[in-house]
């Protein structure tokens, strides 16, 4: 994977790019929960022993139906822990494609999804805060392979 060393880590997220937009779900309105009604990126926490791919791959299923093969992601980067508590986490970047778009099945976590201007995530203020220069960052380092 990627670089993977095998160190603990929280979870991974994705940019899942299809021709400038990115998919983004609304997340549910729940006391408790972090950005309760942000617009969110797919991914989510490590289960078990899982590798960060391994782990991005089975969030952007289980959310959104779609079963993208580990050679699709093309960027990652780690983060390191924002506070004493966290592990890090993972943040991917991988190009859709429109047939995958198509047959979304979208999961039962959120309120709704769409495909967002990459451009409008980065600079909404409810969209989760720090997903918004991770996206802008992966972008800028995919730029001449999304051109």
């Amino acid at each position: 994977m990627h670089g993977w060393t095998g160190e603990p880590f929280g979870g991974a997220k994705l940019a899942l790019i299809h021709d400038g937009a990115v998919i983004a779900y609304r997340r549910d309105e729940k006391a408790g929960i972090p950005f309760p009604g942000y617009w969110d990126l797919p991914g989510g926490g490590r289960e078990g022993d899982e590798s960060p791919d391994a782990c991005v791959i089975r969030e952007l299923h289980e959310e959104f139906g779609i079963t993208l093969p580990v050679p699709r992601l093309i960027w990652s980067r780690r983060y390191p822990p924002r506070l004493d508590r966290d592990l890090g986490s993972y943040f991917f970047g991988a190009i859709g494609c429109a047939q995958e778009i198509d047959r979304i099945v979208f999961g039962s976590e959120g309120t709704c999804w769409r495909m967002m201007p990459i451009d409008e995530f980065v600079t909404r203020d409810d969209a989760v805060p720090r997903l918004r220069g991770r996206l802008a960052e992966c972008v800028a380092d995919l730029r001449d392979y999304l051109a």
